[in-house]
């Protein structure tokens, strides 16, 4: 007796996509930390094609200022500014248990440096001159991490408060 053989045939109603596709929630926000206008540039056209709303920060100060105020979920930053480094955004999330989750995007951070990065709190880091097309979907993940974290888009938060 032979042994039966199965194939599966592509039709209309086969999905061929195995993969889990993340919907992005309404009102999630990105803050991009960096300094490098052409980095910044290309990083919002890439998050704008997926869906999500960016905003800048140009230096590790304003990216905490902005990040404390709670309005954010996903924060992508260059590992080190002039005026400091991304553990200062892991430090605000934790301190003022925001929940917010961090990535870091870097042109010369090797296998030892990316593993030392996400031990201490960083989700993950993405080689900008190469990882550039996996921004959108590791932001999705990312953002995901986050909600289960806890952190979301509030009424309260996103909005200012109304004047009596």
């Amino acid at each position: 007796m032979e042994p039966k053989t199965y194939t599966q045939r592509a039709t209309s109603k086969t999905n061929p996509s195995t993969c889990l596709k993340l919907k992005i929630p309404e009102k999630a926000r990105i803050l991009i930390v960096c300094d490098e206008d052409l980095v910044t540039e290309r990083l919002n056209i890439v998050l704008r094609e997926a869906g999500f709303i960016s905003e800048r920060a140009k230096s590790i100060t304003e990216g905490c200022a902005s990040a404390r105020s709670g309005q954010f979920q996903v924060v992508i930053s260059a590992p080190v500014l002039a005026d400091g480094s991304w553990r200062r955004l892991v430090d605000i999330a934790s301190h003022y248990n925001l929940g917010f989750v961090v990535l870091l995007l870097a042109s010369s951070f090797d296998f030892i440096q990316s593993t030392g990065a996400q031990e201490n709190g960083a989700f993950d880091v993405l080689d900008i001159s190469h990882d550039l097309s996996k921004v959108a979907e590791v932001t999705k993940r990312a953002l995901w991490v986050a909600y289960l974290k806890g952190t979301g888009p509030s009424p309260d938060v996103a909005s200012p408060p109304k004047a009596a």
